[in-house]
Order: structure tokens, then sequence, then C-alpha cells
């Protein structure tokens, strides 16, 4: 009967759906074209009997009504999803994002922390801005030392009437050390990282700043032996396992009897190169067995125990690793230059 095919066609509209533009001109041919199913009923309607017209007559009215709504709610929802697909965010990242890398000063100075942190060391901080004390007196500098001299150290406040109030810019993270022995008795094993600032020209070979990494351990009976093994650790580490080092006499102010530690040179694995000056050695840190007047100086009983203390340049040592023939390149943030490490992590 006509009334039913109404009925289902009403229901059938009512779940009507479409994803875009062109699913919906389907629908809109399917069901209100001129060959459409709404228009097909219209054309059944031509033989129903007189007394039944008028009820179907309406019936047919609110289906093509029905149909006529849904088609344009339709449209008005695919218009607003695409426009909503093509809004464009100006709040959204540029695309491709590219991904970031790590710093090789940060990933040296993160392999090097690694290494001393699983032998026990944990890592001791302090300021930048430093006094006299702790930079130099401390330390065994005597009053006339060059160190303290304008040409190689930053001062901020300088009183020659009275050195321990002189303010500076730490030149080497030994300071931290020092505040550590002050505040803690042995045993103490600590290494001590950070950015350290000289008064130099800066070329490719030197800058006014760079990053230091120190170690102190104090304790009872420790000896140069222990110094030794631990260094030679650390070497096969982080430059691989046939890395042999040698320990030179040097001399610092604040280690006695102090040394200076090379390494097999890594490009010719200690025959002889350009690199390593055809030695077979290339020189990474200064280190030494810490000077008794140290101890004393910060209220440590150097009857009682001893200690060793070394110290490298992150700079030098990423150097050695990726050969970086400008040191300025680590400061000059030029991206190009940083993504040739994005493989270092």
């Amino acid at each position: 009967m006509l009334k039913d095919k109404i009925e289902a066609l009403k229901a059938q509209i009512a779940d009507l759906k479409a994803e875009n533009e062109e699913a919906l001109e389907a629908l809109r041919i399917k069901y209100l074209s001129k060959k459409g199913e709404v228009t097909a009923l219209f054309n059944e309607f031509r033989n129903v009997a007189p007394e039944e017209k008028r009820e179907l007559g309406q019936r047919l009215n609110e289906l093509k009504n029905l149909a006529t709504e849904k088609i344009n709610a339709l449209r008005e929802a695919t218009k607003q999803q695409a426009k909503e697909q093509n809004k464009i965010d100006i709040t959204r990242p540029a695309f491709p994002a590219e991904l970031g890398t790590r710093h090789p000063i940060s990933v040296v100075r993160k392999q090097i922390i690694d290494i001393f942190s699983r032998l026990g060391f944990t890592i001791a901080d302090g300021p930048e801005v430093e006094d006299d004390w702790h930079v130099f007196s401390a330390l065994n500098f005597a009053a006339d030392h060059p160190a303290r001299d304008m040409q190689d150290t930053f001062f901020i406040e300088k009183n020659d009437q009275d050195v321990t109030r002189n303010i500076v810019l730490r030149s080497h993270t030994s300071s931290v050390q020092v505040r550590t022995m002050e505040r803690q008795q042995p045993p103490i094993r600590i290494i001590c990282p950070g950015r350290v600032y000289r008064n130099e020209a800066i070329t490719a070979r030197a800058h006014c700043f760079f990053h230091q990494i120190e170690g102190l351990y104090i304790d009872k009976n420790v000896t140069f032996a222990d110094l030794k093994q631990v260094l030679l650790h650390f070497a096969k580490e982080l430059f691989g396992t046939e890395t042999e080092i040698r320990l030179r006499p040097s001399y610092f102010p604040f280690t006695e009897p102090s040394a200076e530690m090379d390494v097999t040179c890594m490009l010719c694995g200690g025959k002889g190169c350009g690199f390593c000056k055809h030695t077979g050695w290339v020189e990474i840190l200064g280190c030494g067995m810490v000077d008794p007047a140290v101890l004393e100086a910060s209220g440590i009983d150097s009857s009682v125990y001893s200690g060793y203390a070394f110290g490298l340049g992150v700079e030098r040592i990423t150097n050695l690793k990726y050969m970086v023939k400008d040191l300025r390149m680590f400061s000059e943030n030029d991206v190009r230059f940083l993504d040739e490490f994005k493989s270092a992590h």
C-alpha cells in the first residue's frame, strides 16, 4: 500500500548520513530528483481512490518536506565540516617540525658524569661568582701567583689591601671542592661539573669561558695508586678498552705530587700521527694528591686523611672525540654544526 511505502521511506530519510558533498548529492538525486523515490510515490498517488487522496496527499507532502529539510541539514553539516578541516590554526607549529639535538658539550659532559657516578662519585655544585678565598687562597695559591693577575682572572670587585674580599668569576671548579670540604668531613667523593671563566683572547684554540669537571676523593689511606686506577678506568670507559694512560710529573699549587695525564691517541692507536704530533699520546687532564695545606685550610686533619683530585676540560675531551677544530663553534649556536651530532646521543 502507498501508506506503508510512505512510512518506510520516512524512516529511511530520517537516518540519512553524508560524509561529503559527493555523498550528499547522491542522496538528493536518489530521493528528490525527477526520477527519485519521493517523486515516484507522487506518480503512484494518481491512482489512489478519491476518498484516500486527502490523507495520503498530506503524508506525501510531509515526506517531501522531511526529505528536503534532511538534505538541507546534511548540506550545512558537510559545509561546516569542510570549513573546519580547511581552517588554518595560526598557533600551530610549522610543519614539518624538525627535532632538535643536544649540544656536543652536553653529550660529552653526561658521558663523563655517568662514568664517575658508577664509581661512587656524587655531583657537587657551587656559584660561578666567587671570592678569592675559595678560588685561590684556600687552594694554596701564593699572594703573587700569576693566576690572580687581571690577565688571567675576571675580577668583579678587587681590593688590593684585603685579597680575601676580592670577588671574581671562578677560573676553575676547584672552588666547589673547597666549599664541600668546609661543610663536610671525610669521606668525600665528588665531581664538580660547571662553567669557568678566564681572561683570554677568543681564538680557534681558546675561549674566555669553557666547561670543566673536577673530581675529589678524601678518606683514610688514599694513595696515588687509587688515583691512577680510577683514571685508567675512566679513560677506557670513555675512549675504548684498548686505551692506555701515562702520568707525567707536573705542578699545581693545590696538589703534591702533581701529574698530567695523557691517553693513547685515538686516531693512530699510539703509533704516532699528525694529531698527536707523532708522539702517540694526547694530554687530557691534570691530577695529583691533595696538598696537606689545602686539607688544613678547610678544617680537615691531614694527619688522618689524604686524598686525590683531578680536573679536565669538557671542550678538550669533546675535541678529541669529534675532532672539532675551532672552539668557537661550541658557543655560536650554528644549527648546521649542531645537526652533525644528532647521531651522538
